[in-house]
């Protein structure tokens, strides 16, 4: 392989390496002793464990979960309602330092590498379901995906994350 075309395929998986690993995931995890979810037809909002430090965002993240809910057959209800529901939301940052370079490398010695630091904002989207009875935790359902500077796509990967999250609720099997 030619010298250019090496360093053209670095500098390709070098830029294409830190997309890899920051696809949206998504975990749910429920009560297992609750035999049937679809008991639960009402609802009512509990204040969020934490709230986002944007409350446009909190109104994004309740009405995606409101839409949700709704398609599930639930109501929202002011009071005895069968179940309660919060949501909280975090962000950290992930660090990554990426090497680029071209030469001889460090054991023919000579050359020359960059090292270019990547800061990335990761959000996390918790969702829980409170059994209205017990107050005990029913029903959990958890998103991380990478943050945009731009508040429109953070909107879209909300409601992506919320319906990936309740495509598994009510939950089947044990």
């Amino acid at each position: 392989m030619k010298s250019s075309a090496k360093i053209l395929l670095l500098v390709a998986v070098t830029f294409l390496f830190p997309l890899i690993g920051h696809s949206q995931s998504v975990v749910v995890d429920w009560d297992h002793n609750i035999s049937n979810f679809s008991d639960f037809k009402t609802y009512a909002w509990v204040k969020p464990t934490r709230p986002t430090s944007n409350p446009l965002m909190d109104q994004r993240i309740v009405a995606a979960i409101d839409s949700q809910l709704a398609e599930k057959g639930m109501r929202k209800v002011e009071q005895s309602p069968d179940v309660f529901v919060t949501y909280g939301a975090g962000v950290s940052q992930q660090h990554q330092a990426v090497a680029t370079g071209m030469g001889g490398g460090w054991r023919r010695g000579g050359g020359m590498a960059t090292v270019n630091q990547y800061v990335t904002n990761v959000g996390t989207l918790v969702v829980d379901i409170n059994d209205g009875k017990t107050k005990e935790l029913a029903w959990r359902g958890a998103a991380k995906d990478t943050l945009s500077d731009k508040p429109d796509k953070n909107s879209q990967k909300i409601d992506k994350a919320v319906a990936k999250m309740f495509k598994k609720y009510p939950p089947s099997g044990k």
